[in-house]
């Protein structure tokens, strides 16, 4: 059964162990895309154009690794110009027993970028990669990294968090960029779940803010950072600022990401068919930018678009025998944003909602993590209507909380146990157990939702619990005062680590520079059946 509350371990515990020394890997991580380096802050240019010289290709933002599963992952790329992608795939450092994979034509169309997906791995490997560019008779410089695939007898521990840029706090060099993403490195993860909000399109940067204690904020700053992004342009340009940090560029050449999105990539709080009231937006129709966004999104993440259910977000990653992972998309699907509706309300979908149902039914791993890019009870608020699942009214279920209600009362009919929800979106990090014991909500499983975030954004919180599904609070870490500079000590990030022979998961609640918050252990319920 999971376990209660007051069973949670405090800093300290095994949980908080070294992670296992892996020097090479470690050194991947950290600068496995060093060859771009602190030239690369200034001269790529936020909303990047390609270059139609005949000069040598140059791949202008590193490499990075996504959608991890038994067999492998995606490799992505970006050149200056049309070139040709290659990827080299080896089990050992010195690519002795490479293949190569000749990749997609990098062009315009897609903003320089591709992705091949690396198949045909042995579960528990080390695999090394090597990424170049081809162009007639020109040859790019080559980039290297690395992942591992599940399997032996390796626990699985992953990592997670969200909001990036967020709230005016950009890329400071004064602080080593965005140094969590170290942070996140020294943990030497199999993955990392980007819980959404990886931009924010709708935050753009000033060069420096005063702090109230009279220190200065410095940002690098490119021309897509200076306003909201409308054009496809302008959304390319929120993706290529973060790559152009060193610590991410590191992690992406690392460590597998298994990205979603929330609002921020499109605009604060958006929803379809909404007009915005904005005086920064000339294009004020949401739908025209959310396609926009998504098209960028897509480009510039490691993620195939034919492996999402419709060609979107939402997915289903096997990542072996012990944990399977269901990415939601909470934002294309729902109903306006409105105040306390009283009848039913989407916001996951009609069909992705079944979906959901019917895939955690089918899972036979041990563990069932739903990636949720929002969280389910706390109360988040667009003004004075809802953005989020939870109202904050006491009883029955209504408006979003009634979808989730089939949801989670399906599950429950049909068995399915071991189910943890996953988040971030709020700025702060919390352990939160929901319990129909306490829930006015239909009968449903316990299960337990973790918070984390931000990643680099503005630390804020913490938020009010609504008592339908039940919720208690184990462990909150919120800043005392709203937006938080990254320099306060709020930015988080959650780890998960499954026990290969016990199957226990472990879930511990780490701040920016990876020490321990709050700990607790799972024992599966099911027995891994």
């Amino acid at each position: 059964m999971p376990s209660s509350p007051d069973s949670s371990r405090t800093p300290g515990t095994p949980g908080d162990a070294p992670s296992p020394a892996r020097p090479d890997r470690r050194r991947v991580l950290r600068y496995g895309a060093a060859g771009l380096g602190a030239a690369a802050m200034g001269a790529v240019p936020a909303a990047p154009a390609l270059a139609q010289g005949r000069n040598r290709p140059r791949l202008t933002h590193g490499l990075q690794f996504g959608d991890p599963r038994r067999d492998g992952a995606v490799v992505w790329t970006r050149a200056d110009r049309p070139a040709r992608m290659v990827v080299e795939v080896s089990g050992r450092p010195d690519f002795a027993d490479a293949r190569t994979l000749r990749g997609p034509r990098l062009t315009p169309g897609a903003d320089g970028t591709g992705r091949v997906r690396i198949r045909g791995l042995d579960p528990g490997s080390e695999t090394y990669v090597r990424v170049h560019a081809e162009s007639g008779s020109h040859t790019s410089e080559v980039l290297e990294g690395s992942f591992r695939t599940p399997g032996g007898d390796r626990p699985i521990r992953f990592v997670w968090s969200g909001d990036v840029v967020g709230q005016g706090w950009g890329i400071n060099p004064d602080i080593g960029g965005m140094p969590v993403f170290s942070a996140m490195a020294d943990r030497d993860p199999d993955f990392f779940l980007h819980s959404g909000d990886t931009c924010y399109a709708d935050g753009p940067l000033e060069e420096r803010v005063e702090l109230s204690d009279g220190r200065i904020w410095r940002n690098v700053v490119t021309e897509a950072k200076s306003k909201v992004a409308e054009s496809l342009d302008e959304f390319r340009g929120q993706y290529a600022y973060n790559l152009l940090d060193d610590a991410l560029r590191g992690f992406a050449s690392g460590v597998p990401q298994i990205v979603q999105w929330d609002d921020h990539e499109v605009v604060n709080n958006w929803y379809p068919g909404e007009v915005l009231d904005d005086d920064r937006y000339r294009v004020r129709e949401v739908d025209v930018l959310a396609r926009r966004a998504h098209r960028a999104f897509h480009e510039w993440q490691p993620i195939v678009a034919a492996e999402a259910v419709d060609g979107r977000i939402y997915r289903r990653i096997g990542y072996g025998p012990d944990l399977d992972v269901f990415v939601v998309d909470m934002r294309p699907y729902r109903d306006a944003n409105t105040a306390h509706a009283d009848g039913f309300e989407r916001i996951l979908g009609r069909r992705q909602a079944a979906w959901l149902q019917d895939e955690l039914a089918r899972s036979r791993a041990t563990w069932k993590v739903v990636a949720a890019d929002m969280p389910v009870g706390l109360v988040v608020p667009d003004g004075e209507a809802v953005e989020g699942v939870a109202d904050g009214a006491a009883g029955r279920p209504r408006g979003r909380e009634s979808e989730l209600e089939r949801v989670l009362h399906g599950l429950h009919r049909r068995g399915v146990r071991d189910v943890v929800w996953l988040t971030a979106d709020v700025h702060y990090t919390a352990a939160h157990h929901y319990s129909p014991e306490r829930a006015t909500a239909r009968e449903f499983s316990p299960f337990w939702e973790f918070v984390s975030g931000p990643l680099h954004a503005g630390g804020f919180g913490p938020n009010e619990l609504d008592p339908t599904f039940g919720p208690e609070a184990a462990f909150v870490h919120a800043p005392p005062t709203a937006n938080a500079s990254p320099m306060e000590g709020f930015q988080h990030f959650g780890e998960v680590e499954i026990d290969p022979v016990g199957k226990e998961l472990t879930v511990t609640l780490r701040d920016a520079r990876g020490g321990a918050l709050w700990a607790t252990t799972l024992t599966p319920e099911a027995g891994g059946v």
